[in-house]
């Protein structure tokens, strides 16, 4: 098998920041992957993921020129088979929602480990998304504040029943299968069932790909 193919699209170091050279490291350890290329310019990345096409782009906001995220639209125009993982040490609440919903697999936060590098990229592989955990309650907290929940629309639209709409938005706040169990009298087998449905009808298969679902449909209510 061939290994996975990355091209790393970096900014000047920050710092607290993974430089593009130990991003680039880091990935060239971990097995069945290899990085292909590396740009600083956002201008110059579209042109070498076209020549290269990686399976992954490793994306840093921060860019010379054409900043990430408009490197990130004309990216996915161009290329939208590849999974673009953005590396960024920006925690604001309205860019992570921007990348996510201008084509971002995943986001990463700069000052990660290898560990949840590989738990990333491997999502990315297996066709998921991934959030940093650090980062997953901002992207909730801007859908609760995305206006009215239309819950009853999901419901039909998605073909999902109203307890699995409970549920569903219950593992998005990261509750366990024995806390959804415990708050809904429910045993745990079922809460399981309900969980793998819901994956299954709505062909999501990740606990990330659950929350940037949730965000984007709103199905997220305000009744906390």
């Amino acid at each position: 098998l061939r290994p996975i193919e990355a091209i790393a699209a970096s900014a000047p170091l920050q710092a607290g920041a993974q430089s593009g050279a130990g991003v680039k490291a880091l990935v060239n350890d971990l097995p069945g992957y290899a990085v292909i290329g590396e740009v600083e310019d956002g201008g110059q990345l579209v042109e070498a993921a076209e020549r290269l096409q990686p399976d992954i782009i490793l994306l840093d906001l921060s860019m010379r020129h054409t900043g990430g995220l408009e490197a990130l639209r004309q990216l996915k125009a161009v290329l939208p088979h590849s999974s673009v993982l953005i590396l960024s040490m920006h925690t604001d609440p309205h860019l992570i929602m921007q990348t996510l919903e201008s084509g971002a697999h995943g986001y990463l936060l700069k000052d990660t480990s290898a560990v949840e590098l590989e738990q990333a990229l491997g999502a990315l592989r297996n066709n998921e998304r991934y959030l940093s955990p650090a980062i997953a309650h901002t992207v909730i907290n801007q859908a609760l504040n995305r206006g009215p929940d239309p819950c009853a629309t999901q419901a039909r639209q998605h073909n999902l029943t109203e307890r699995q709409l409970e549920i569903l938005r219950l593992i998005v706040r990261g509750k366990s299968t024995r806390e959804i169990a415990c708050g809904l009298g429910l045993s745990i087998k079922t809460v399981e069932t309900h969980r793998a449905q819901v994956m299954k009808r709505l062909q999501i298969h990740d606990v990330a790909g659950l929350v940037l679902f949730a965000v984007r449909e709103q199905i997220i209510s305000l009744d906390d």
